[in-house]
């Protein structure tokens, strides 16, 4: 029992770092320190994509699953759909490189905005400076 809930709790983990790769530039125009964190899970999620690796993770769950008796994925509601998010049966190579370019041409554009934020807010802070003005608190409406 407990090799299981291990195994599913790799696999949740696993599903939590591909929404994190996939979706964590987004979540950086929000909080921008995330980008620390989003940009070295992006390199790493493309090239195990790009490349064909296998994530570490994932053997780790099988070899969890078999010491708790089961075969493959078969089972809980877990594996049965989230598994085939992560990794669907019958894809390709050419599918596997598409998606990982994807991926990264879709993070260039999320990071291109995220810069010219950051720019744009930078120019308006020189600016500021260099007329003498010192920047308000925002105050509340009553």
């Amino acid at each position: 029992m407990t090799y299981r809930i291990l195994a599913d709790l790799v696999l949740v983990l696993h599903g939590l770092f591909v929404a994190f790769v996939v979706f964590g530039g987004l979540l950086t125009l929000w909080k921008p320190r995330v980008a620390f964190w989003h940009l070295p899970a992006l390199a790493w999620g493309a090239l195990v994509i790009g490349m064909g690796w296998i994530c570490p993770l994932t053997p780790l769950e099988v070899s969890l699953r078999e010491r708790a008796g089961q075969e493959g994925y078969a089972g809980g509601f877990i594996e049965h759909y989230v598994l085939g998010i992560i990794y669907p049966e019958g894809i390709t190579r050419a599918t596997q490189m598409l998606l990982a370019a994807l991926l990264i041409v879709g993070n260039v554009v999320v990071y291109t905005v995220w810069a010219r934020r950051r720019a744009g807010v930078r120019r308006a802070a020189a600016a500021a400076a260099a007329t003498g003005q010192k920047r308000q608190p925002m105050q509340s409406r009553s």
